[in-house]
């Protein structure tokens, strides 16, 4: 069980599920298993798009910082929850929790913003291919990256300094995994009403202004792939697009069931759920599902690997034997 002591200064007590230890350690399990293929597939997409000149391309570039978001996403949250699912004091520190705060919230809203740009990007390649290195140069998908991280950023800055300013007046047990904003308006001993107000309208900014971006580009997409006469053209349209949907799915459904919600509808158990799909199960699944359906970089890592073996061969002829 966890001690609670309500009278420490700068820490909070994260409850996880201590209330069910056999779960937790299923759990446990789970996340030490998702998070290092986390750290694998992203690491690997990110090596693969900087070493492969044929993935030098607008695609590749905001793949690579998605897959950089999803690895400083998980890195910031999933290891002090390993710590707290395996110790009997559940703690992390106040700096650490605004820490994992910002981070956490600045990846999100990245991510948020740069997959609409990822579908942008998309519905140039489908529906004008004549005009995409003209509009998708090399120096607007540089801006563009800048401006989803400068957003990202400014925006979690704004909700991380708002969210330190609420007193909690010595209440410091979050029934939660990670430190977050809905959770800690919870602790809370004054009205929260005009924050609450806030983060809805913000987070209904980053999450719905994007996804009609995605939308909307995604059915100009459907409309032109339609129009293609030949079964072959529609498969290889329709492949370069069925990954990013499948993403865009995941995070955005997962994202908007938790942020998206009156504090009277919110289910502790649940909320904890969605908080492992979308921070360890999404950004494990992103690089899988876009190196498995995707031929390029499939190419690009059998070719380094194919690089790797023989190099050990020529180092060491006789280390298969």
């Amino acid at each position: 069980m966890v001690i609670l002591n309500t009278s420490s200064f700068g820490v909070f007590f994260l409850l996880g599920f201590s209330e069910q230890p056999l779960l937790e350690m299923i759990l446990f399990a789970i996340v030490v298993v998702f998070y290092l293929l986390t750290l694998l597939g992203n690491m690997a997409i990110i090596i693969l798009a900087h070493l492969d000149p044929r993935l030098h391309s607008p695609m590749y570039l905001f793949l690579t910082h998605l897959s950089l978001m999803d690895l400083c996403y998980t890195t910031s949250t999933v290891p002090q929850l390993l710590v707290n699912m395996q110790g009997l004091k559940k703690t992390i520190t106040y700096v650490g929790c605004v820490g994992q705060l910002y981070v956490s919230l600045a990846m999100g809203s990245m991510e948020c913003i740069l997959l609409a740009v990822m579908a942008v990007d998309r519905y140039v390649a489908v529906c004008r291919p004549l005009h995409y290195a003209t509009l998708m140069h090399p120096r607007i998908c540089g801006q563009l990256v800048a401006m989803t991280w400068l957003a990202g950023l400014g925006n979690s800055l704004v909700q991380t300094v708002l969210v330190t300013q609420v007193p909690l007046c010595g209440r410091n047990v979050i029934d939660h995994l990670f430190c977050e904003v809905p959770v800690l308006l919870k602790l809370a001993c004054v009205d929260v009403t005009f924050n609450r107000m806030e983060l809805l309208l913000v987070s209904a900014f980053f999450l719905l202004a994007p996804l009609t971006l995605i939308l909307t580009s995604y059915s100009c997409i459907a409309q032109a792939v339609w129009k293609i006469r030949t079964a072959e053209g529609r498969h290889k349209a329709l492949g370069t697009c069925s990954s990013h949907l499948v993403v865009v799915f995941l995070f955005y459904g997962t994202a908007m069931a938790t942020y998206l919600q009156t504090p009277s509808a919110t289910s502790r158990d649940r909320d904890k759920f969605m908080a492992l799909l979308y921070g360890i199960v999404t950004p494990t699944l992103n690089p899988f599902i876009y190196t498995l359906r995707n031929k390029d970089m499939k190419g690009a890592l059998r070719k380094m690997v194919s690089r790797r073996v023989l190099t050990r061969k020529k180092n060491h002829p006789g280390w298969l034997r």
